[in-house]
């Protein structure tokens, strides 16, 4: 079995200390050091490591990455295929009857369900849904309640309208994104886009009460950019 040397060759290609990767896999130094040795690391952790270097597990066990040739190496890791949306990423979305796309409505209650089903179209096509003609027609649109007192001034409870962003190395530092992630769910939040260096996005808030916090790219599932608050 290659993953040991696998990983240590990985971890190196990133220029990573063991440090600086054992943070991202949440595990100590010294387990990581382990596993670069001798050491099987158990299925979780070897599904995070698959998971954060975009690598199969059966090519992480099987196949001497250091015996590729540069070109094919950088089609193996090219992380930019999954963040410009080259590789597959499904968008369910709602039409009405002449095939135009509608806005579906994602309530404070939807969002406790909306990380499980964003990608199920019968629970997409369960949300309230409207049309607006000033908007783009070549742009995807949904509308989102916020949550919270984060992003003063707007409050808790308005509906604002946001585009979907498929392409997550355009997300701009200082714009406001609705941010749906494994860890978070559904978050609304000023975004710092920190992926070419750290693979990872800043997310802070408006209101300075809210600390700003750290996403790994990794955890992201989707993104919207705020267009306009709906108001009343």
């Amino acid at each position: 079995m290659l993953l040991n040397t696998n990983l240590k060759f990985l971890r190196k290609k990133k220029n990573l200390t063991q440090q600086e990767l054992a943070d991202r896999l949440s595990i100590s130094r010294s387990k990581l050091a382990g596993y670069e040795l001798t050491i099987t690391p158990p299925l979780e952790t070897l599904v995070k490591i698959s998971e954060y270097f975009g690598v199969s597990l059966d090519i992480l066990i099987k196949e001497d990455l250091s015996s590729y040739s540069e070109y094919k190496l950088r089609e193996l890791l090219e992380t930019d295929k999954f963040l410009r949306g080259r590789k597959l990423r499904i968008l369910s979305t709602t039409v009405d009857a002449d095939g135009r796309e509608l806005i579906e409505v994602v309530s404070q209650r939807a969002k406790a369900s909306y990380l499980a089903g964003f990608a199920d179209p019968e629970f997409i096509s369960e949300l309230p849904r409207f049309s607006l003609p000033f908007l783009p027609t070549d742009k995807k649109h949904r509308v989102f309640q916020v949550d919270g007192d984060s992003m003063l001034p707007i409050p808790d409870g308005a509906w604002i309208i946001c585009e979907y962003v498929d392409d997550w190395m355009s997300i701009k530092d200082g714009e406001r994104y609705v941010i749906v992630t494994e860890q978070d769910g559904v978050t609304f939040k000023i975004a710092y886009n920190r992926i070419k260096a750290d693979q990872q996005l800043l997310l802070c808030s408006s209101n300075p009460i809210y600390p700003p916090f750290e996403v790994t790219i990794d955890q992201v599932r989707e993104v919207w950019r705020y267009r306009l608050l709906m108001s009343e």
